[in-house]
């Protein structure tokens, strides 16, 4: 079995855990897609796959949060935890101003 490319933790937290396999999370439709890599996030602007087939193509992984895999419905803040021991805090409903995009927090070990 091949392992994931990331962890869900708690309520709202994404671990990222694959250097090789960028996170696309997706939280609805009204929301910018971000494009989580090893060393941070961006807002994506590309195609976003439709299905795991085309987002494996990608070296990607599509991350609904609001599928029943994942967290079950839509989340107004979020936490991302990238492969550099940053944590981010992305709050929706700041979306369009500096503060979508945050460093919560920063580990180093």
């Amino acid at each position: 079995m091949k392992e994931a490319a990331y962890l869900l933790s708690g309520r709202n937290t994404i671990i990222h855990k694959q250097r090789k396999v960028d996170l696309l999370v997706v939280n609805s439709r009204q929301d910018p897609v971000l494009l989580v890599v090893h060393n941070g996030i961006e807002i994506y602007t590309g195609k976003v796959p439709e299905n795991k087939l085309e987002a494996k193509r990608m070296d990607v992984a599509k991350v609904d949060i609001s599928s029943p895999e994942n967290f079950g419905d839509y989340r107004s803040l979020l936490f991302v935890q990238t492969l550099n021991n940053k944590e981010y805090k992305v709050d929706y409903s700041k979306k369009g101003s500096d503060y979508f995009i945050t460093v919560h927090q920063e580990s180093t070990f």
